[in-house]
């Protein structure tokens, strides 16, 4: 239960953190203006049906592709902690959505490709939150009795991604009166928050990698 609850805590944030709802909003209204209450009440369904599989596939399958290129964990750690940080200092310095200006022109898309382009590739479940699902993944506990403890981590890693994933559709499925009831300077602060978080935890995950590589070089010595 330890391991479920730490694997959650640590994996709730930072796929929230990399998801980024509250920003994907206002991308979200402007994408479905023109839509009916019904049609964009299934297009936060299917973002929510798409991010989910995306984001457990990554999450599960990540790291034993990777080691079928050849890629360690270790480099996993350190480039999603970085792609973590990257993020989070444009979410600090005050960068709107890089995807914003893009979304603004495919408003005149059907319903299920703008549930999957753009909304879910790339704003919400793109390579940023494909690559801190990898890592995360790979944060799984390597000296452990067998069985049980991982089961409960990689459990704890899914029902976050299940957390994030019903958080996505309840604020996709109320775009439209978060949009109304934020200032902008409202969202600028509330970005600056979960920037800073994100920033955190991208340290973190990098710092995890960058022990995976020296650590046996330093007990070697």
């Amino acid at each position: 239960m330890e391991d479920a609850i730490a694997a959650f805590l640590l994996g709730f944030p930072a796929l929230l953190s990399i998801a980024n709802p509250i920003g994907g909003a206002f991308a979200f209204t402007a994408l479905t203006g023109a839509f009916t209450a019904a049609q964009r009440e299934r297009v936060a369904r299917l973002v929510a049906f798409y991010t989910l599989i995306v984001g457990l596939v990554a999450l599960l399958t990540g790291s034993f592709v990777l080691a079928f290129f050849g890629v360690t964990l270790s480099a996993v750690r350190v480039a999603g902690g970085f792609m973590i940080v990257v993020g989070a200092w444009g979410m600090l310095n005050g960068m709107d959505h890089p995807d914003g200006d893009r979304i603004h022109a495919a408003n005149e898309h059907n319903v299920a490709d703008v549930a999957f382009v753009p909304l879910t590739m790339p704003l919400t479940a793109g390579p940023g939150m494909i690559s801190v699902a990898v890592a995360l993944g790979s944060e799984r506990p390597e000296t452990m009795s067998p069985g049980r403890n991982e089961l409960a981590f990689i459990a704890g890693l899914i029902l976050a991604m299940i957390a994030v994933v019903v958080t996505v559709w309840l604020i996709f499925r109320s775009a439209d009166r978060i949009v109304r009831r934020y200032t902008s300077s409202g969202l600028r602060t509330l970005n600056r928050l979960i920037g800073f978080l994100l920033l955190c935890i991208g340290v973190q995950i990098m710092i995890n990698g960058v022990e995976g590589v020296l650590g046996p070089l330093l007990a070697a010595r």
